[in-house]
This record gives structure tokens, C-alpha cells and sequence, in this order.
């Protein structure tokens, strides 16, 4: 991918490429986090106790090839962690794409919703940025969905197995409406070291080939290192 922060074929920010992000997501394995890649973290710009920019040196010293800040409900943590690597150029940095969290309503559940490669500043997703979550109608699965894609963005249910409606039920409720993909490599317990859990790993997976999602992997660091969530 190279270290350019912009794709010279047609200036879309690489903060905002799709396209190498999909094809990423159909190659991922369980391997894959959190030492090549790791899609979901958190920073002091929302619930998280790492800096962007600490976040971001460890994200190179651990040689990753590419990531997202997912902070709730926020952009701030990558805005920063991006101007870090501007102002630093590292030789090889890894690859940021734009993320958050967003909390919505699916069947009986307050799930979490990821959004990736977004585009901050379109409108619709502006409600969902104010560092809180929203009420009523906009706070509803399908709406988080819409909003993410027309910033651009690719929709995954985050840790699909960690809420009272069970997996089984919302991956085919969150595909029907128009998701994504799924957040297959997920530890649950917080082993260390980190790895997926293996019998949710197998359900998830399951049932996003079944409905044809993209697969993601992250470590949920709320912490002081990308390699746990504590």
C-alpha cells in the first residue's frame, strides 16, 4: 500500500479506501490480529486510556500493516493519530483508515455498530459523531447502517456474541439489513496472550459466510496496550 496518505489514482484520501479495506477483510484470518492487523481500538477521545499518538507509535512498533481507531461516537482520536503521522512520516507507516463506534438498537439489543473508511464530514453520519449516542428512530440498527454507507463506509456488527440476543439471531437480522460484515475474530475473555475465541469464532464465521459478510478482527483495546482490551 505504500506510505502515501492519498491515492494518486484518484485522490480519494486513503483514510477512506474501500477497496484495499475489502480486500483486507476477505483475506483476514485468525492470524491476522493483532500483529498484522487490528480494527478496533479506543482512545482517551472516548473511553480508551491510550493516546492517539501513543496509539499510533505502537501500531509501528509493532510492525502493523494497517488499522482504525474505532472510538464511541468520536473522529478526534484519528484526526489526531493522522497528523502524528504527517508530522513524523515514519518510513513505512502502517495504513489508518477513518473509524467508529456507534451504539443502535437491533431486535432486542443495544449492539455496537462499526463503521470504517467513512467519510467524517457527510451529513447524514453527523449525529452520530457528537461523542454520545442518539434516541429514538435514528438510534435504530438500519439507520446506523444507512448512515455509515453513505459516508462511504463499510457497516460491521462489533463482537456479535457479546449481547442478550444471541449471534444466531442478530448476523441474519443485522444482514437483512443491509450490513457489511461481522467482527469474526474476537476475544471474549480477554486471554493473554490475545486470540480469537474459538467456539464463537466458528458460529460467526459460520453464519457470515452464510450471508455473504466481510470478515474483521480487532483487539477492543481500551487500555494501555493494542495487544489486550484491559
Amino acid at each position: 500500500m505504500g506510505s502515501s496518505l492519498v491515492r494518486e489514482t484518484d485522490s480519494v484520501p486513503a483514510s477512506q479506501d474501500t477497496a484495499t479495506l475489502r480486500q483486507i477483510f476477505a483475506a483476514i484470518t485468525p492470524e491476522s490480529c493483532p500483529g498484522s492487523y487490528n480494527f478496533h481500538m479506543h482512545t482517551i477521545c472516548s473511553d480508551g486510556r491510550l493516546t492517539p499518538e501513543t496509539l499510533i507509535g505502537q501500531a509501528i512498533a509493532l510492525g502493523l500493516k494497517g488499522l482504525a481507531i474505532t472510538d464511541h461516537h468520536a473522529v478526534g482520536g484519528f484526526r489526531r493519530a493522522q497528523q502524528w503521522l504527517k508530522n513524523h512520516a515514519p518510513a513505512s507507516p502502517p495504513h489508518l483508515w477513518t473509524g467508529v463506534e456507534i451504539t443502535a438498537r437491533l431486535l432486542q439489543s443495544d449492539v455496537h455498530i462499526l463503521g470504517y473508511a467513512i467519510d467524517p464530514a457527510q451529513p447524514q453520519l453527523q449525529p452520530y459523531l457528537q461523542g454520545q449516542g442518539v434516541q429514538g428512530d435514528a438510534s435504530q440498527a438500519h439507520r446506523v447502517i444507512t448512515a455509515i454507507q453513505a459516508a462511504g463506509g463499510i457497516a460491521v456488527l462489533a463482537h456479535p456474541a457479546r449481547y442478550p440476543d444471541p449471534s444466531a439471531a442478530l448476523i441474519p437480522a443485522a444482514a437483512a439489513l443491509g450490513i457489511d460484515g461481522v467482527e469474526t475474530y474476537y476475544a471474549y475473555n480477554n486471554p493473554n496472550p490475545w486470540q480469537p475465541s474459538p467456539r464463537q469464532t466458528r458460529e460467526i464465521f459460520t453464519l457470515g459466510e452464510y450471508h455473504g459478510l466481510l470478515h474483521t478482527c480487532g483487539t477492543d483495546t481500551h487500555g494501555l496496550n493494542l495487544l489486550h482490551r484491559m
